[in-house]
């Protein structure tokens, strides 16, 4: 049962530093980290039904597609799994010559020596090291003092630099996390990663890589980036080690922590694809990518494949990504809203006219098509659609283009169809709505067999046309005459019939989808106190208006 005053359980966050004068508002990134994949590692510790090596070499290769030249392929000293797959990579040679590998170790010399033992004959390596550093994980987890801490650091990281002394021929790197860096004293953990780099002694061209995750969020992604600011401001050598990010998301902000602590001045980002990981996930790397590139920064990863991706992780996984995840969820360049889809249609034509290039589209931070998404899925159909929803995927689909009165009278149809089904109506189904609404197929009281049109092609002419039409099973001629095809043809069908129907509007164009030298005619009209409408298609655009004519007055019929 949550407290009326929870301040009676839990104490507000103490550890953070003075940065009155901190820099990180007023910067902008304009290129992306160095990125770190822990899929392999993270991901499986916290799966249910942990990844094989059949799927964890399913996912490799997604990582490699994406264009990630750092992943953390394992914890080797952890199970026999693990250090099968990382030997695996090495023995078949899996691993391209411009990629990292990096494995993670607790500071245990067994588990340090297992974790070498795994890498060898790579070509190049990272060995992660880490141990908890926060007052809480001293006094409860290990019962360590500070003294302690130091010590385990200063000794684990001895044992790197030795074991990879001993197998010269692999370009070795070295990581080292305070691990719950977020609610550790900064002081201490300062002391600590300085402790560290005594040890390695890093240069600037063989740096060392301090990573600061926030092992579980405790406070807001501003404090974090405070955080980074104030280390990367104290730390010793800091042209030799590259500030690394490992946010978590406890409180469901672990990708403004990573942004706003990359204004701060780190360098890399720890994540996964899609945020999976312990608890509420590591940070997502996907979202983090594609902001950037939403704002015209080249991430240096390729999501052009986003439904391939999306299917190796949720199978590899077995956890589904959200509908609603940002980028990559199924419903997220999905507009049901009729508002919604008015706008992105509106859109959708102002950007035909424009000619500079950029993306400027209602709803849609990001262009679909460079996820490898179509456009079907933009706009979908159901009780809340509205008409220029419906009348964008028909012009999309079909190339059909409705004025506006027939888009008001066509969703009236649509609303009726999902008010009684309260689902979502398809693409298809909206297509077969809309042939059977206007007669395109199936019976129809009137039907068109042949025509000609006869008189002088002229202004103020009068025309004749002479038509052969089926009624209700029934063959006919009419005949009418008119000043044009489509006044003589209604005179005609008016006299033979005692339609009363008067054209009220009339469009016609080219179709731009499926064959080019096909036409649609729509037409308006009235009959007494009725509207209806009817629509022709046809290769011969006359031919188009006249079924259009005739579609009108099987409309009456209904």
């Amino acid at each position: 049962m949550m407290l009326t005053n929870p301040d009676t359980k839990y104490r507000p966050f103490s550890l953070g530093v003075n940065m009155s004068d901190r820099t990180w508002p007023d910067k902008v990134t304009t290129k992306a980290p160095r990125w770190l994949s822990t899929d392999l590692r993270d991901g499986n510790q916290a799966l249910a039904d942990p990844m094989d090596v059949d799927k964890k070499l399913m996912f490799f290769k997604l990582l490699l597609s994406v264009g990630l030249k750092e992943i953390e392929v394992g914890f080797p000293s952890a199970s026999q799994t693990e250090f099968d797959f990382v030997r695996k990579l090495i023995e078949e040679n899996l691993i391209p010559d411009d990629v990292t590998i990096q494995v993670l170790t607790q500071s245990r010399e067994d588990l340090i020596k297992r974790s070498f033992e795994a890498l060898r004959g790579a070509k190049k390596a990272i060995v992660h090291l880490y141990n908890a550093t926060s007052p809480l994980f001293r006094r409860v987890v290990f019962n360590m003092d500070k003294p302690d801490v130091l010590a385990l650091a200063r000794k684990g990281m001895g044992l790197l630099v030795a074991e990879a002394a001993a197998q010269p021929e692999t370009e070795w790197g070295f990581e080292y996390s305070p691990e719950t860096f977020t609610a550790t004293e900064p002081e201490f953990a300062l002391e600590v990663c300085n402790a560290v780099i005594e040890v390695v002694q890093p240069t600037p061209l063989k740096p060392l890589i301090l990573n600061l995750p926030a092992t579980v969020e405790v406070a807001g992604p501003h404090t974090y980036a405070d955080q980074i600011e104030w280390f990367c401001r104290h730390i010793s050598k800091r042209d030799s080690v590259v500030i690394s990010l490992h946010p978590h998301n406890d409180r469901g902000t672990g990708t403004a922590a990573a942004e706003l602590a990359l204004l701060a001045g780190a360098d890399r980002i720890e994540g996964c694809l899609f945020g999976n990981g312990e608890r509420t996930g590591n940070v997502d790397l996907v979202t983090l990518a594609l902001n950037l590139y939403t704002q015209g920064v080249s991430p240096e990863l390729d999501f052009s494949h986003m439904r391939e991706v999306v299917k190796t992780v949720e199978h590899c996984n077995n956890i589904p990504v959200h509908p609603r995840h940002p980028y990559a969820g199924e419903l997220v360049f999905t507009a049901f809203s009729g508002s919604h889809q008015d706008a992105i249609k509106k859109g959708f034509a102002a950007h035909e006219k424009r000619n500079d290039g950029y993306w400027e589209m209602p709803y849609l931070p990001i262009d679909p098509a460079d996820l490898g998404e179509s456009y079907e899925a933009v706009i979908r159909v159901n009780s809340q659609s509205g008409k220029g929803g419906i009348a964008w995927i028909l012009e999309q689909n079909h190339g059909l283009k409705l004025p506006r009165p027939f888009q008001v009278d066509f969703s009236k149809k649509i609303q009726d169809i999902t008010d009684a089904s309260a689902k979502e109506v398809s693409g298809t189904d909206l297509w077969d709505a809309f042939q059977a609404a206007y007669h395109l197929t199936g019976p129809q009281a009137y039907e068109l067999i042949e025509y000609d049109h006869k008189g002088p092609v002229r202004s103020g002419a009068t025309r004749t046309f002479v038509g052969r039409i089926i009624k209700d099973g029934i063959e006919t001629s009419v005949i009418g005459h008119g000043n044009g095809l489509i006044s003589s043809a209604v005179r005609g069908l008016n006299s033979h019939y005692d339609l009363g129907l008067e054209v009220v509007d009339y469009a016609e164009h080219a179709l731009n989808v499926g064959s080019e030298s096909q036409a649609v005619a729509y037409v308006e009209c009235r009959a007494g106190d009725r509207t209806v409408f009817g629509v022709g298609i046809d290769h011969d655009v006359a031919t188009a208006s006249i079924k259009a004519v005739l579609s009108a007055a099987n409309a009456l019929k209904v």
